[in-house]
C-alpha cells in the first residue's frame, strides 16, 4: 500500500524550473525526517535534499543552489522547487521518510517508506 505519492514531474527545457510534491497518503510527515532521491539510467540512487525533524536541510553538491526542499505541514506535503534544470538533473525522482528514531536511514539511502517516483527529463 503506497503511502507517499509524488507529483510534478515532466519534461523541461534546460534552464526551465520544476516543483515536485509528495504526500504523505498514510504518513503524516510532519515529525518524519524526510528527503528527495533520484536515480538516472544506468546509475544508482542518490540522495540530493532531505529535512530531518529539527527541520536543518541538507543538499548534495550537484543541486545546492538550485534545488530548495520544504515540508508544508499543513498540507502534508514535502515539496522541492527545482530552478535552473540540467539535462544531467533527468532522472526518476522518489520521497522517501523514516520517524524520528531512525532519521540516520534517510542520511544512508534506506528510509522505511517510498513513492513510486516521478519522472523528470531535462533536454
Amino acid at each position: 500500500h503506497v503511502q507517499l505519492v509524488e507529483s510534478g514531474g515532466g519534461s523541461v527545457q534546460a534552464g526551465g524550473s520544476l516543483r515536485l510534491s509528495c504526500v504523505g497518503a498514510e504518513l503524516t510527515l510532519r515529525g518524519y525526517c524526510v528527503g528527495w532521491f533520484r536515480q538516472a539510467p544506468g546509475k544508482e540512487r542518490e540522495g540530493i535534499a532531505r529535512i530531518m525533524t529539527d527541520e536543518s536541510t541538507w543538499y548534495a553538491e550537484s543541486v545546492k543552489g538550485r534545488f530548495t526542499i520544504s515540508r508544508d505541514n499543513a498540507k502534508n506535503s514535502l515539496d522541492l522547487q527545482m530552478n535552473n534544470l540540467k539535462p544531467e538533473d533527468t532522472a526518476m525522482y522518489y520521497c522517501a521518510a523514516d520517524v524520528r528514531s531512525s532519521c540516520r536511514k534517510v542520511v544512508e539511502g534506506t528510509p522505511h517508506w517510498w513513492g513510486l517516483g516521478t519522472q523528470v527529463t531535462v533536454s
